[in-house]
């Protein structure tokens, strides 16, 4: 076919496929050659021989494939795993199914993954979602699978790497360096987050600074000074799923972001979270079939949807008899945070002066439910 005529759907498809089975046939003849050069070596006379004849192995193949010995090894590795622990998977890369880079993330979780029903259930059920999906996708999907399926394990991973948590400074030409930080991924976001929200926000009209310059200052000025400067504060605005048997502390398990880009242990974000810096909406999701069952705010502060809603609602001071206007009253949690949660049936409007009598437990309201509450 010549490449003027490739222009269907349908033979896009298969020149995919005809990639993907190739790059399976590189994998395979990799391995083959490995293994007669194996069988070859484990014939040989003396052990420094075959030693050195096996550290050569790469250094052929590489010269062969164009590819650097550290490349071969990781190659080798990933057909390796496939092979024992992900035959269907494997054979559907040797038919062109996948193609050698969803081989890959699937060989990354199945090396993630510590018992043998793990890795069966992921070879089971991943090259539905493979076949459908961006490379991408893959990558999400699999992280959300392997903190599920082996929760226990993907605890002490993430215990063992927040242990490891650092920031790093490299100097590199023309002026410049990078300064770099291995956060939990629950801060990382909530940093980034603020970040962004806050740049987006011009000093003045002469402000000609692009977004990421204006990102890149505000985090030096934040640094450096400890404070924001000539910007305002902007606090972040993040989701996370937890599923509803973690979040009830029957399983262990992780909580993801609405984006599937990252997930941290579900103690840290309920333990750890800076409710003043960073607004979480928590999302409660079946185990099952991952629909939503419930939307909690996690935070002191209502988010600005929220917030308009309850003095829409309330309209004035809910103090008896008091008629502030509620757009100028602070909004008060009835049964104080964080025992009670931020959600429109436990906040409303208090002017600054009732707000503070109650505080002192000078005054006390009835709530709908009959219960008298002070903070």
């Amino acid at each position: 076919m010549d490449i003027g005529e490739s222009t269907s759907e349908e033979a896009m498809t298969a020149a995919t496929r005809a990639v993907a089975r190739a790059e399976a046939v590189q994998y395979c003849s990799m391995l083959a050659f490995r293994d007669a050069e194996e069988a070859r070596i484990s014939r040989l006379d003396g052990s420094m021989r075959q030693l050195v004849e096996r550290s050569a192995i790469p250094m052929s193949i590489g010269q062969a494939m164009g590819l650097s010995e550290n490349q071969v090894w990781s190659r080798l590795a990933i057909a390796d795993r496939m092979v024992a622990h992900a035959p269907a998977c494997w054979a559907a890369f040797c038919d062109g199914v996948i193609d050698a880079a969803r081989v890959r993330e699937i060989s990354a979780g199945l090396d993630r993954l510590e018992r043998e029903e793990s890795w069966q259930r992921l070879d089971e059920t991943v090259l539905a979602y493979a076949t459908t999906h961006t490379t991408a996708e893959l990558r999400s999907w699999i992280k959300r699978f392997v903190t599920r399926v082996e929760p226990d394990e993907a605890l002490e991973r993430a215990e063992k790497a927040r242990e490891q948590r650092y920031v790093a400074l490299h100097h590199l030409e023309d002026g410049m360096s990078w300064l770099s930080a291995y956060l939990p991924s629950h801060q990382a976001a909530a940093v980034m987050k603020r970040l962004d929200r806050a740049a987006r926000i011009p000093v003045d009209d002469e402000d000609d600074r692009t977004l990421p310059q204006r990102t890149a200052d505000l985090f030096v000025s934040w640094l450096t000074h400890g404070e924001t400067t000539d910007l305002p504060t902007v606090t972040g605005d993040i989701a996370v799923t937890i599923e509803a048997d973690v979040l009830t502390g029957l399983i262990d398990g992780h909580a993801g972001s609405s984006d599937g880009e990252w997930s941290a242990p579900t103690s840290w974000i309920l333990d750890d979270l800076d409710p003043d810096d960073t607004f979480w909406h928590r999302i409660i999701t079946d185990p099952v079939h991952g629909n939503t069952l419930a939307h909690d705010y996690v935070g002191r502060f209502a988010p600005e949807t929220l917030a308009k809603a309850i003095r829409f609602r309330d309209g004035v001071c809910r103090a008896p008899g008091c008629r502030v206007p509620a757009e100028r009253c602070d909004l008060d949690h009835r049964e104080p945070w964080p025992t009670g949660p931020t959600n429109g049936d436990n906040m409303w409007a208090l002017c600054r002066r009732h707000h503070s009598m109650k505080g002192h437990d000078v005054l006390r309201w009835i709530l709908p439910t009959g219960r008298t509450v002070a903070a």
